[in-house]
């Protein structure tokens, strides 16, 4: 059984492909995982803008990912915009194994 907050196994290091972004669900949440130069980050899937889940989809280039629908840049490693303000959750990664695992923090609201 799995903690609130743990890590979760989403895939093998072999089969995230360089520079293509891959779409998870883990605990609920929509994450983009994008593995560029080895190095392996993730990522809120959906783009601020129109609350489209395409991040995955994006263009990578120079350390950022492009949302594919209207251009808005967000760096791959802070989720921040291009002027630095925030724009994505980031999620942290860890790699055992060569498995990856990614802890998710679920955000609570107090309306």
């Amino acid at each position: 059984m799995n903690e609130h907050n743990a890590f979760q196994y989403i895939c093998r290091v072999q089969d995230l492909k360089e520079g293509k972004g891959h779409r998870f669900y883990v605990d609920g949440c929509d994450v983009a995982v994008f593995k560029v130069n080895d190095i392996i980050t993730a990522l809120n899937n959906i783009c601020p803008h129109q609350k489209s889940a395409i991040i995955y989809d994006g263009i990578i280039d120079g350390g950022k990912v492009t949302c594919p629908a209207h251009g808005w840049e967000f760096n791959l490693k802070t989720g921040c915009y291009s002027d630095g303000r925030k724009g994505l959750d980031v999620y942290e990664i860890k790699i055992e194994n060569e498995k990856v695992f990614v802890k998710v923090i679920q955000k609570e609201f107090n309306w």
